[in-house]
């Protein structure tokens, strides 16, 4: 078979992108709004781009700080710069139809993925937007993803959202999408899938929907699930020790790699570290991070911010968000966007460096591999945009097992 040719809409840093690229699938055009995510696909795009040429050490003197941004960018042809468009969907479609048309040069587009923002759908979000507007337009942004189906006509599409999608406005949404779906001419199935069962270290249960072509012989995918003790530790591994406010651009490896780590491809070539940087905490936050650590280790439980002390406490809530402070347990808890305000809500478990996780550590939590750099809009300032597009991404070893099984159902074709 021919590489498969596919779009990333809402692409966010590209975790799903990078799953495909890895099964063999030619990306057309990265769709994101976020400017500093962006950024992020664009070095990847040259990354994939120097890696096929054979040039990955210029690559590797850009995450050494050896060349800037733009002297990376300079290494690629501009058509690769320009697969990635900083627009927002369903505002601009005609201008990024254009864009894409002119990339793909009558090349059929086999293949969408991507996933609208989950806030509206997800229960927590769900709460947080009681006050607004009962109609959040997010929650109807599965019609412009449909928009690009009509256009392009792919063959599949793989559309990735939270659990709440399919009871949010009770199920209505959902009915609606299928609806819709089915009207433009796909047939539509299911699964909800929890990504530790595919050997990511994290609990993070996500609804993969599928759509095919209702002339094509086709089924959903099964997947093998992974029985596997793999934790916490298994990923932490090989990282150096660090404290809070750690930000230099790269280090070396405390240790060699575990198995895991190299046949998960999270060690993927490079002999040092990037971005395994941290924030800087104030004093009373420590105390707490401590008193988190203890009661996990101890007790084995979460600290609730009602059973902090009242002259340690920093959030005078104690009826709703008890479990403000949460420790990084064995089988890590699903990564957040959230993890971009505050550290909180992902203290890591070592008492002697008492912090919360590095971006590095975020990153592989959420199975990215090491040479994965993630950008802000200036050069050295990308920090909080970092952990938000790691917390809102799709774990690339998932995003690989997905695009497989659709490969291995198509040969059966």
């Amino acid at each position: 078979m021919r590489s498969m040719n596919f779009i990333d809409l809402f692409a966010g840093a590209g975790g799903l992108s990078e799953g495909f690229i890895r099964a063999g699938y030619r990306p057309i055009a990265h769709v994101e709004l976020d400017n500093a995510a962006c950024f992020t696909l664009r070095t990847r795009a040259v990354y994939h781009f120097l890696k096929d040429s054979g040039r990955i050490k210029e690559y590797y003197s850009y995450l050494k700080g050896e060349i800037n941004r733009s002297d990376l960018y300079q290494k690629a042809p501009q058509e690769v710069l320009n697969s990635v468009i900083n627009a927002a969907i369903g505002k601009n479609n005609r201008a990024i139809f254009k864009a894409i048309d002119s990339l793909r040069n009558s090349a059929q587009i086999d293949l969408i993925v991507g996933g609208p923002p989950c806030q509206a759908y997800s229960y927590i979000g769900r709460a947080a937007l009681k006050h607004k507007k009962d109609e959040d337009e997010r929650t109807t942004l599965y019609i412009q993803y449909g928009r690009f189906l009509k256009k392009y006509q792919p063959k599949l599409f793989v559309f990735e959202n939270v659990p709440g999608i399919k009871t949010a406005g009770n199920g209505k949404y959902y009915k609606n999408l299928k609806a819709y779906f089915k009207k433009l001419g796909y047939n539509i199935d299911d699964r909800l899938i929890n990504s530790h069962d595919f050997g990511v270290i994290q609990n993070r249960h996500r609804v993969i929907i599928m759509g095919w072509k209702e002339d094509i012989d086709f089924s959903y995918p099964e997947f093998e699930t992974v029985q596997h003790a793999w934790n916490r530790n298994t990923i932490f591994h090989d990282l150096p020790f660090i404290k809070p406010g750690y930000k230099e651009r790269f280090c070396k490896y405390a240790c060699e790699p575990n198995n895991y780590l190299t046949d998960h491809e999270i060690r993927n070539g490079i002999d040092f570290i990037t971005q395994h940087i941290t924030r800087p905490h104030n004093k009373r936050d420590l105390v707490i991070y401590k008193m988190a650590i203890n009661a996990l280790e101890n007790d084995g439980k979460r600290l609730k911010n009602n059973e902090i002390p009242k002259e340690n406490r920093t959030q005078k809530n104690t009826t709703d968000f008890l479990d403000r402070f949460k420790v990084v347990n064995l089988t890590p808890h699903t990564m957040i966007a959230h993890i971009a305000k505050d550290g909180h809500h992902f203290i890591h478990p070592d008492k002697r460096q008492l912090r919360s996780i590095s971006i590095r550590e975020a990153a592989r939590i959420q199975s990215f591999p090491d040479d994965f750099y993630f950008e802000g809009t200036k050069e050295n300032q990308n920090r909080t945009p970092a952990f938000r597009q790691i917390g809102n991404a799709v774990p690339p070893l998932l995003s690989t097992i997905i695009a497989k099984g659709i490969l291995r159902q198509l040969k059966n074709i």
